[in-house]
């Protein structure tokens, strides 16, 4: 019987998870290799200009709502404010270890407990190892968790004479611009919000980038909340998904012509808004490719500050070679350079399992092989939970748990595993497809949050009621919506809410 829970990370997957397997009754430890809780949000991971892409009310987990306080698009800051008094109000600090990292997780072959060897950095700066068994293991250190940096040509020259390159998570200060020539690489939200932060600071500003693509403003026509546009059932809908029901059986069949005007008429206005024609930023690809990899917002005063020369975008371009103050493109250009940002994404990696369970995690492309995004196979007592890049983050990880909590007390019948190796096999193949192999090796779900909500809804029998899915349709999704979900299960399984 499983009754001993070990979590990988404390971001909001492993506080949420932690959470819910507690309240049903189970013994947890979350170990968290940082600092503080929170993960992306951690003050040693924040870059200056932070926010949230979603507003405020569609960022909450299902029963703790953001203070009202807290702006439509909070800040990092306040992000990790809110998971830390989560933290308190559910008495889960007791159950976490932080400073502690999970260096191996390894299966004991006959018992299929884990054992868990983690180093753990105390108070006094000492270096503790420590060993822990659990009954099962589940991995929530997230997507986000190893930052990608690219190997130029020339860095460590570049480096040795004052030169610096970073991530965007580790460029923390932006003190640290000051008069200093900031190239930063990347076209995402991270680049462009840190291309702001530090535009009043430095000495000058280049984004440099190898693609455009398309960016959401917060509110378009500087009126509609986008929220209302994509962060719904019909926004959803918009976009095909691996398979067809209701609806969007319309949307994309008799009425696709209306959804193709619908999509034509935003990316008219986003270009019209944003400036794209003028500024010679417009993409050659129709809006709706923003769904083949990731939503990114448009930054506060990005646009206009590319229009009044206070920022240049390079696009279409790389640095193929650093030297001493300097940086090379592939245009041929060359550019005045104290310090490189990379906003260039993130590396999916679980370092502390051996090759034996990596190879059933992940294929030879690095891909993670999960059923409904937290099962692997051939691992009984292993599952990941928040492994999936989304607008929902927070209430895909309350699910997941739920879902895992009604799998481990019976209530799920799984496919055969040849069944369930298949439709990984078909979801990697509509994901490879879809996002052109952009897909942070098969983590990524947007913009079908709901749509993976509702397959681990429904495989529970939890679903939400008609009435609020309609609902759905026309108003942006919230953490409000699920709140009753955790205390259907538990009453399901004679469990009193009072412990949630």
């Amino acid at each position: 019987m499983i009754k001993t829970i070990g979590i990988i990370g404390a971001g909001i997957a492993g506080l949420s998870t932690a959470k819910i397997f507690k309240a049903f009754g189970y013994d947890v430890a979350a170990f968290e290799k940082e600092p503080d809780i929170g993960g992306v949000w951690t003050a040693s991971r924040r870059y200056p200009g932070l926010t949230t892409q979603n507003p405020r009310d569609t960022y909450a987990l299902s029963d703790f709502p953001m203070p009202r306080s807290y702006p439509e698009w909070p800040s990092g800051q306040q992000c990790q404010e809110y998971l830390q008094a989560y933290t308190e109000k559910f008495d889960l600090a007791q159950y976490i270890s932080l400073n502690s990292e999970v260096t191996k997780a390894v299966i004991d072959p006959v018992t299929k407990r884990w054992n868990l060897t983690v180093t753990r950095v105390t108070e006094k700066n000492e270096t503790v190892v420590e060993e822990h068994q659990f009954d099962y293991l589940i991995v929530c250190n997230g997507i986000f968790s190893i930052p990608f940096i690219p190997q130029y040509d020339g860095a460590e020259e570049f480096v040795a004479a004052g030169g610096q390159i970073c991530h965007t998570s580790e460029f923390v200060d932006a003190e640290d611009a000051r008069n200093k020539n900031v190239l930063i690489i990347g076209y995402g939200k991270s680049s462009c919000d840190v291309a702001m932060a530090v535009l009043g600071t430095s000495k000058s500003t280049i984004v440099i980038t190898r693609n455009l693509l398309w960016k959401v403003p917060k509110k378009i026509l500087d009126v509609l909340n986008f929220k209302y546009l994509l962060l719904t059932r019909l926004g959803e809908g918009l976009f095909r998904y691996i398979r067809l029901r209701g609806f969007e059986k319309f949307l994309h069949g008799p009425g696709l012509p209306l959804r193709n005007f619908v999509l034509d008429s935003v990316e008219s206005i986003i270009a019209k808004q944003c400036h794209l024609k003028e500024l010679d930023l417009l993409l050659d690809k129709p809006f709706e490719t923003i769904a083949r990899s990731t939503v990114s917002m448009v930054t506060d005063g990005f646009y206009e500050s590319v229009k009044e020369g206070r920022l240049t975008v390079k696009k279409n371009s790389i640095i193929t070679r650093l030297r001493p103050g300097k940086a090379e493109l592939s245009t041929g250009e060359v550019l005045p350079a104290d310090i490189v940002i990379c906003g260039t994404g993130w590396q999916q990696t679980v370092p502390f399992f051996d090759d034996d369970v990596r190879s059933k995690v992940t294929d030879a492309r690095g891909n993670f092989r999960l059923y409904r995004a937290v099962l692997p196979v051939d691992l009984p007592t292993l599952a990941f939970n928040g492994y999936n890049s989304s607008f929902y983050s927070q209430l895909c990880t309350e699910v997941g748990a739920l879902w895992l909590i009604e799998f481990l007390r019976g209530g799920i019948s799984l496919p055969s595993a040849d069944e369930m190796n298949t439709r990984i096999d078909t979801r990697l193949e509509w994901m490879e497809k879809r996002t052109d192999g952009k897909h942070a090796k098969g983590t990524n779900i947007i913009p079908f949050s709901v749509h993976h909500m509702d397959e681990l809804l429904n495989d529970i029998d939890l679903n939400l009621n008609a009435l609020v899915r309609f609902k759905q349709w026309l108003i942006p999704v919230t953490g409000r919506d699920y709140r009753k979900i955790t205390g259907r299960l538990m009453k399901r399984h004679g469990i009193s809410e009072s412990r949630s």
